[in-house]
């Protein structure tokens, strides 16, 4: 009753196959590759979006303005 052996899978693939058949596994294993495909695109060209641009170098000479805050220690 602990896990499942190799011919525990062997049986289960074989029940798969025969209740849908090959062809239909064939379809859906291309679908669900279409769709990984489409997410990860999705997911690069959101990361591009995101991505900032080039940054430009302040010049030589220029000041920048800002503040400097002490740091307190977290308990």
């Amino acid at each position: 009753m602990g896990s499942l052996s190799i011919w525990h899978w062997l049986i289960v693939l074989v029940v798969v196959i025969l209740v849908f058949g090959t062809k239909k596994l064939r379809n859906l294993g291309a679908d669900l590759g279409s769709a990984v495909k489409g997410f990860k695109e999705g997911m690069k060209s959101e990361d591009d979006k995101s991505a900032p641009k080039a940054e430009i170098p302040p010049s030589t000479g220029q000041t920048i303005e800002g503040e400097a805050k002490k740091e307190t220690p977290k308990a």
